[in-house]
């Protein structure tokens, strides 16, 4: 088992989840991963936007990069391609994660609530999504859940939480203080 995912697995803290957009990057896509790998202990390839055939062939590239660097490979959604590829996990929307019963591959759950939080955690997530924490342009217009929400799913479920939404260098120790097992981060990585 590799350091990361023993990490992933045992809930250590200050794991960094690197979050795929390719829309937000200047440069190319592939090299912006490869460089986030060098700090990521783990990259969700999170491209909504493209077709199944797309996200096929730009999860066949990123999982070999992350694989090269030694850094965790999450496929976001599509599980069809997960169970074909064989990433080191799957993060799945809560609503697709309560529909979705093969669970062969390690599946992280995002959540908006304690309720999500509780239910994912009792049909078997491996680990949870939290968010979104802070301000951010993902999510314009909504407020931020903060830190009763982060520190109330924390304290009521057994496996690792990782925060989302806004964090940034100014602000990534406040949720480990409030007791995330780690973070995600989009634009920081992306730009």
């Amino acid at each position: 088992m590799s350091a990361c995912i023993h990490r992933l697995c045992k809930g250590l803290i200050c794991m960094r989840i690197c979050v795929t957009n390719r829309n937000l990057c200047s440069g190319d896509f592939f090299e912006t991963v490869s460089k986030a790998c060098q700090t990521a202990d783990m990259v969700i390839l999170r491209e909504k936007d493209m077709s199944s055939t797309e996200y096929e062939k730009t999860a066949e590239t990123v999982q070999k990069i992350c694989k090269d660097n030694d850094t965790l490979f999450c496929i976001n959604t599509f599980s069809d391609i997960a169970e074909k590829i064989k990433p080191d996990a799957l993060q799945l929307s809560y609503n697709d994660f309560i529909k979705y019963t093969k669970k062969e591959i390690l599946t992280g759950v995002s959540v908006h609530s304690l309720s999500e939080a509780l239910s994912a955690e009792k049909y078997g997530a491996d680990f949870l999504i939290a968010g979104h924490i802070f301000e951010t342009d993902c999510k314009k217009g909504l407020a931020p859940r903060g830190e009763k929400f982060l520190t109330e799913i924390v304290s009521n479920v057994e496996i690792p939480v990782y925060a989302i939404g806004g964090i940034n260098p100014e602000n990534e120790s406040e949720v480990y203080k409030w007791g995330a097992d780690g973070v995600c981060i989009m634009s920081g990585y992306m730009r």
